[in-house]
């Protein structure tokens, strides 16, 4: 049995079944809830630079297949889980978790108690680990010692990491595993431009389903290069990272609130709100799982969404500036807000789902709608 330790910040060491690719991993650690959906979750850009620990006690069940997958590569540095099951039973799978890892050079760690990780990372916040395979002739003190030299997520841009270099359409839909299963994408109505921050396919994907024909293009393209294509709206994307200290956000908001309709998710919705003259600020341990309830204030209806973000927007230096929308009902943190008369409004959580309940899909023929014409409460 191959060995690996995770050394945390705070002093903790772990020591557990290596998985994966045998080298050693620098990341801030951080829990998912959700009780499925590894393969969305390792794929997710927004995890760029985390190591990810599953709370749910058994990962791996049904293997890995390319479907499922919302990126290119994964961008998460590493994975924690309890027990690891490299014997998938899945008719869709395509390899195993072991060897998943490894063919992506990512480094995993199984056989510890995520139980009471989870709580550490719950009571004392996200911290930075060191995870490796390779250090065994290295004592614990020496690897918590580097560990503690390691810069934390605040003041990273990843965004930059996470972006697309160039541009490129997007045209395909959410796949059907089974034939005649869900509903069809609508034929495109509206071509948009969509700024890739560390894009999910599942958001390309619902755009698609949704009727539109989607433009993806770089974190830093100016918002007089997306205007000048005439997009008939804009959306700003999930990603990775501190949102204040990613580049030329604040231009680009300005330069297209009041001019196209303007959708921001997760990352998006801190861009916009930054944007905007507000505030952001770095959450504890971060919202990450498949069942955190949402309310609209507007409807007081509730929606379960899925969420991945470690940072959130400060609801009181939107006063006068925007309208905060929803509310996180596990905390009353922001999670949605508009400009009626702007034609823009923005959600924390991930609408897609990809993993996690589809309760929040309707922002997406929300915005076509706006698109449309509809307006927003005022």
């Amino acid at each position: 049995m191959r060995k690996a330790r995770l050394a945390l910040a705070d002093g903790t060491v772990l020591e557990g079944r290596a998985l994966g690719a045998e080298r050693e991993a620098v990341g801030e650690v951080v829990f998912n809830t959700s009780m499925t959906g590894y393969e969305e979750i390792l794929t997710d850009p927004s995890y760029a630079g985390q190591i990810v620990t599953m709370t749910y006690p058994e990962i791996g069940n049904y293997g890995f297949n390319q479907l499922d997958a919302q990126s290119v590569k994964p961008l998460a540095v590493g994975l924690i889980v309890k027990n690891a099951c490299n014997d998938p039973s899945n008719w869709r799978a395509h390899e195993a978790l072991d060897a998943w890892l490894a063919a992506h050079n990512l480094v995993g760690l199984a056989g510890i108690d995520t139980r009471a990780l989870t709580r550490k990372l719950r009571s004392n916040g996200a911290q930075m680990g060191l995870l490796t395979t390779t250090g065994s002739g290295e004592s614990d003190a020496t690897l918590i010692e580097r560990v503690r030299r390691e810069e934390g997520m605040e003041g990273r841009d990843l965004a930059s990491l996470a972006s697309t270099p160039t541009a490129f359409d997007w045209t395909g839909g959410s796949p059907h595993v089974l034939p005649g299963e869900g509903t069809p994408p609508i034929s495109a109505r509206h071509r948009i431009t969509l700024v890739d921050f560390g894009v999910k396919r599942g958001i390309l994907r619902q755009l698609v389903d949704a009727g539109c024909a989607v433009r993806v293009v770089p974190f830093n393209t100016k918002a007089e290069d997306i205007l000048r294509d005439k997009p008939a709206g804009v959306v700003l994307s999930n990603g990775p990272g501190d949102p204040a200290a990613v580049p030329g956000t604040k231009a680009l908001v300005e330069g297209l609130v009041g001019k196209v309709p303007v959708m921001g998710i997760c990352l998006g919705h801190q861009i916009l709100a930054l944007g905007l003259g507000g505030k952001t600020y770095k959450l504890k341990f971060g919202h990450r799982g498949g069942n955190h309830p949402v309310f609209e204030e507007s409807t007081g209806s509730v929606d379960i969404t899925s969420q991945n973000h470690g940072f959130a927007v400060d609801a009181d230096s939107l006063k006068g500036k925007a309208r905060v929308t929803h509310k996180s009902l596990f905390d009353g943190t922001v999670e949605g807000l508009e400009l009626p008369e702007a034609r823009a409004f923005s959600v924390q959580y991930h609408p897609e789902a990809s993993p996690g309940p589809s309760d929040a899909r309707h922002i997406f023929r929300r915005f076509t709608r706006l698109i449309e014409g509809e307006k927003l409460p005022a």
